[in-house]
């Protein structure tokens, strides 16, 4: 059974890719009314699951005409800008998580296969990187480095 983390998450995806524009705006405390939950549990569906590594851009404006904008921006390999954020993102030192987290833009976004998708996450690996953290981090993030600059490089083949 789905929490309702998982719940608000579809919905917010199935909402962003229905929108001609690509971008939602939501009221934080009318989604906490449809899903009846607080609206902090809102916020924390929005921090956890649409994140820059994710690939979502989120705007918020509190108060009484507050809302919440969240755009879904795409890899393009022909953009040297999604390029240098990629490097900006991935910078000196990377978690599992966030590495992870960018490997899954490049499948969504057909840039990576299943199967490569599923080799970069077992080589980046804590499981595999058995080495004292700051360094695994570290390389890892050279790691990601080189696939994304691999990706990019071979964006015309």
């Amino acid at each position: 059974m789905s929490s309702i983390s998982d719940i608000i998450e579809l919905y917010l995806k199935r909402v962003l890719s229905e929108s001609d524009s690509g971008v939602v705006e939501i009221k934080r405390s009318e989604l906490a009314d449809i899903f009846q939950c607080v609206p902090s549990q809102i916020n924390y569906v929005i921090s956890t699951r649409f994140t820059i590594e994710k690939g979502y851009i989120v705007e918020s404006k509190r108060g009484g005409g507050g809302f919440i904008r969240i755009r879904k921006v795409p890899l393009q390999p022909h953009q040297s800008t999604n390029y240098d954020n990629l490097l900006e993102q991935v910078g000196h030192s990377i978690s599992q998580n966030a590495a992870e987290h960018i490997i899954s833009r490049f499948e969504e976004n057909k840039l990576m296969t299943e199967r490569e998708a599923t080799l970069m996450r077992h080589l980046i690996s804590r499981e595999t990187l058995q080495v004292p953290i700051p360094f695994r981090d570290q390389i890892r993030a050279r790691m990601m480095r080189m696939m994304v600059t691999i990706l990019y490089a071979n964006k015309g083949e």
